[in-house]
């Protein structure tokens, strides 16, 4: 329950730091932010703009060389930057708690889940010893963990990325936090995985009454958790306001542009980008700090800074009246790809991986493995120029199936073709022709860039190593494919650190773009971008397609990138095949009940949509030994379904794999919020 009583308030926050030739950079300009108890608060806005510095801060955490250049961070009236380091540390998990990104990455690895639970028992509750197992056990209650006693036991590595974030949510709700601080909590998440998560925390916040900061640039899990949202922009505030009013009418340019470029599955097309970047830190300037990007930019906006607005709960930081702002961007119509008959590029035959080999007593005594292959019986064919969105749940054997592809992990069974050469093999088998020939972007850049290295000298290798061309040839081909991926030159001697998110994507484009590849495998190459940014690389990722004629086999958790992005689609549930079929047919045609259920688990930037979730969240570690593979989370499952396997089923390019008749399987009402007056 709400009251009007602060928690926490923040007045005139201004931070900075000196750079390396001393002058100051403001990282943030004068935030004022008052939080209730109960209260759900979210900030959003681009990398760089100020979020994660913020929420930092809101726990008496400042990056080093950071200091205060003035205001006040108030914790029920005690000032978190004036406290002592010793007060601070009695403070923080125990009053103020973390949930952070990468739950993988912030659980111990070598201990087990029992222990780190404990340990953070050990620091942050009053209890004795004896009753740590009791604590540890209820709290893996609360965040709905199945069969808790097990749980302790295991370590991080053997569970799910969902049940890894269930224990770290866990581990913060030890010290039974009044304010936790949420960074970026679902990033990385499928959708169904992302929905169960986020109910559960809304259910803990409306349960313990306590206070969340819900960092995101997420803005439908942003509309699903939070009571209002704080917009920021080059280290400001510029909307403020609750959900209701900043989804539904977002008063400044910044916010509408970032809605619009959000993809939606009642849109066609592209979602619009918006032009440009955010300012560097610090370089804002006295004006507003939009101005370069803002479609309705008056002379004022280049002048002075703009006023912070107070109207009925909606604060707004800018010179115009909402009446005055242009109508919402459109999406844009996808860049139309090289007319001609359809020609296949990739045949993927019955291909079945297997993880686990044979022993030396298997061997010897002939005895088969009885483990069900990780993937088994995939079979499409992805045309010359197309993409093939794979789609499903973590651990549904998408990764695992592009590992053949690309030859990391070979198939143990099946044929795989790039236009009839075979791609059966181990990678260090096959020839430097067909290595140019296929390529992969990953998710993450930063794994991917080596950061002791120049943009030209990330550039140059493949260029050497496919085309043979000298230093000089390969610094002018470098620049080349920069400017394809609308970088330009001046990168060339810049070190990835020195460049945003979306940029480095960028250049790991260009850099698989090097060798002119026929097939380039995309793994989650928007899941961690800005929804503006990511809007940006799917225009690229699409004009080049249309500019080049290469396919793409795309993987997301994302439904509506898909929907914007892919010419077909494959749903996979633990390894096998659900549907298959053309973009088209699969969203708007007969569904299989997978399908249907990662559709109603879509969230939407509204904070009254509701979106529709099977009761068990917890996906299987191996499909059953018969019958058909969704059985045990079907809600429609019959027992011809545990004892069968059904047979495909085909409407026009959409086949479908399920004992229900195909006019049993047609669209329910879709769980699609109506469109936001500042979006339609």
């Amino acid at each position: 329950m709400m009251t009007s009583t602060p928690l926490m308030h923040v007045q005139h926050l201004s931070l900075g730091y000196r750079n390396p030739q001393g002058a100051l950079v403001q990282v943030l300009r004068d935030i004022n932010l008052s939080i209730t108890p109960g209260e759900s608060l979210a900030l959003v806005g681009e990398s760089g703009c100020g979020k994660s510095t913020l929420a930092l801060a809101l726990m008496g955490f400042l990056r080093s060389g950071s200091q205060v250049l003035n205001g006040q961070i108030l914790f029920q009236n005690a000032d978190l930057l004036q406290l002592q380091a010793r007060d601070l540390v009695a403070l923080r998990g125990r009053r103020i708690g973390l949930i952070p990104q990468n739950a993988g990455q912030s659980l111990t690895p070598s201990m087990t889940i029992g222990r780190q639970l404990e340990e953070a028992l050990r620091l942050h509750a009053n209890l004795p010893r004896a009753a740590w197992r009791a604590r540890s056990l209820a709290l893996l209650q609360q965040v709905r963990l199945p069969a808790p006693d097990a749980i302790l036991t295991r370590y991080p590595h053997q569970l799910s990325g969902g049940q890894q974030q269930r224990v770290a949510i866990a581990m913060a709700l030890a010290g039974k936090p009044e304010l936790l601080v949420l960074d970026e909590p679902t990033t990385g998440l499928d959708v169904t995985t992302q929905a169960h998560i986020l109910e559960l925390l809304r259910d803990l916040s409306q349960q313990l009454g306590t206070t969340l900061v819900f960092v995101s640039h997420d803005l439908g899990a942003v509309a699903r958790i939070s009571d209002r949202i704080a917009v920021m922009y080059a280290g400001e505030v510029v909307e403020l306001g609750s959900s209701r009013a900043v989804l539904r009418q977002p008063a400044h340019p910044y916010t509408r542009g970032l809605l619009a470029s959000i993809p939606r599955l009642d849109s066609p097309g592209l979602p619009p980008s918006m032009p440009g970047y955010p300012p560097r830190t610090g370089s804002a300037g006295n004006t507003c700090a939009f101005a370069a990007r803002c479609p309705d930019v008056r002379p004022q906006c280049r002048e002075r800074p703009a006023p912070f607005t107070d109207s009925q709960a909606h604060a707004v930081r800018c010179h115009l009246e909402y009446s005055q702002l242009s109508p919402p961007a459109v999406p844009v119509p996808s860049p139309a790809a090289s007319g001609g008959p359809a020609q296949a590029q990739l045949q993927v035959q019955g291909v079945a991986v297997r993880y686990d080999r044979p022993g030396l007593m298997h061997r010897l005594t002939g005895q088969r493995l009885t483990t069900p292959a990780t993937i088994e019986g995939i079979e499409f064919v992805l045309n010359k120029g197309e993409t093939l969105a794979l789609v499903g749940e973590s651990g549904s054997g998408k990764s695992t199936l592009m590992r053949a592809i690309c030859g990391i992990h070979p198939a143990s069974s099946g044929d795989i073709s790039l236009e009839n050469e075979a791609l059966n093999g181990p990678l260090d088998q096959r020839s430097r022709a067909l290595k140019r020939r296929v390529q992969m972007i990953f998710q993450n850049p930063d794994a991917s860039l080596n950061p002791r290295h120049t943009i030209a000298r990330i550039l140059e290798q493949p260029l050497r190593l496919y085309n043979g061309l000298n230093r000089q040839q390969c610094r002018q081909r470098a620049a080349e494919l920069l400017e394809m991926v609308r970088l330009g030159p001046h990168y060339l001697d810049r070190m990835p650190a020195q460049l945003s998110g979306g940029e480095k994507q960028r250049v790991a484009i260009a850099r698989t773009f090097a060798g002119d590849p026929q097939l380039i495998l995309c793994d989650e190459v928007t899941s961690a971008l800005d929804v503006s940014v990511q809007a940006a690389v799917l225009q690229l990722l699409k004009t080049l397609q249309a500019q080049k004629g290469v396919s793409y086999l795309f993987i997301a958790h994302d439904l509506a990138v898909v929907k914007a992005i892919a010419d077909q689609v494959a749903v996979l549930y633990q390894g096998r095949l659900c549907q298959v079929g053309a973009t088209a047919d699969v969203f708007g045609g007969a569904r299989h009940p997978y399908t249907r259920a990662l559709l109603n688990a879509i969230l939407e930037p509204d904070p009254d949509h509701r979106p529709r979730l099977l009761d068990n969240d917890t996906p299987e570690q191996h499909p059953p030994a018969q019958g058909c593979a969704y059985q045990r989370r079907c809600p429609e499952a019959t027992e011809r379904c545990q004892q069968q396997q059904p047979a495909w089923q085909e409407q026009g390019s959409n086949r479908i794999r399920c004992h229900l008749p195909i006019d049993a399987l047609a669209p329910q009402t879709p769980a699609v919020a109506t469109p936001l007056a500042a979006c339609s």
